[in-house]
């Protein structure tokens, strides 16, 4: 648990917050885990996971500090048809070019998780319904570990759900890998709308992992 007398605050993403947050990701990217367990390659990671929101979108995420430090984030989109737009069309080939220059596809542990992950892709794993009609935002929490239960989670998803209505956006979706997770967001008001499972990280986890998909719908 955080100590007591360090005070949490919640605000807007400055530009500033941008290699903590990216830190952040990293560090806690498999089910709170780092993503070093099946990938290295932090810069490239950190840029797949979270470049839209940090340099697309900035205004639409969120972080909390404790004692000048950035223990969470909550990045998030408005409508995530034009995220997936903007990655294919302008991060993707970034990527890929970050990765050949910093030696990424020469690393063992990076081949073996782009092979499981191709092969999950051909069976048709990661296809998921279309739930952008009704719930067009997006978004990715992440807490550093110290702060997990303290209440700084639902503090950012209540910011960011505040800021959600405001800009008129009626409905909001994410995913998660964790069931503990998604008890989370159901006491948040969130309703299970697909469940899938994913067999890219078996060589990891020795077990296929579930993917949940979650979906709020926002309130005037």
């Amino acid at each position: 648990m955080p100590p007591r007398q360090i005070n949490v605050v919640i605000r807007k993403y400055q530009p500033q917050d941008r290699d903590a947050v990216h830190r952040l990701t990293c560090a806690t990217a498999l089910m709170g885990e780092p993503c070093s367990v099946f990938f290295d390659g932090d810069e490239v990671f950190a840029q797949a996971i979270n470049g839209y929101f940090t340099d697309y979108e900035p205004e639409s995420c969120f972080v909390a500090v404790a004692d000048g430090r950035v223990v969470g984030y909550l990045t998030g989109a408005k409508d995530a048809r034009r995220v997936n737009a903007i990655f294919h069309r302008r991060i993707a080939f970034s990527l890929f070019i970050q990765a050949l220059r910093t030696g990424v596809f020469c690393k063992k542990k990076n081949l073996v998780f782009l092979t499981h992950f191709l092969i999950s892709f051909f069976k048709g794993e990661l296809a998921m319904p279309d739930q952008y009609r009704d719930y067009p935002a997006v978004m990715h929490l992440n807490i550093d570990a110290a702060y997990r239960g303290s209440g700084t989670g639902t503090r950012l998803l209540e910011a960011y759900c505040s800021y959600l209505r405001q800009e008129n956006v009626k409905g909001l979706c994410l995913a998660t890998m964790s069931g503990r997770t998604g008890r989370f967001f159901a006491r948040q008001g969130f309703q299970l709308l697909f469940t899938g499972r994913r067999s890219y990280l078996r060589h990891v986890l020795h077990k296929d992992i579930p993917v949940y998909i979650y979906g709020k719908k926002m309130a005037a």
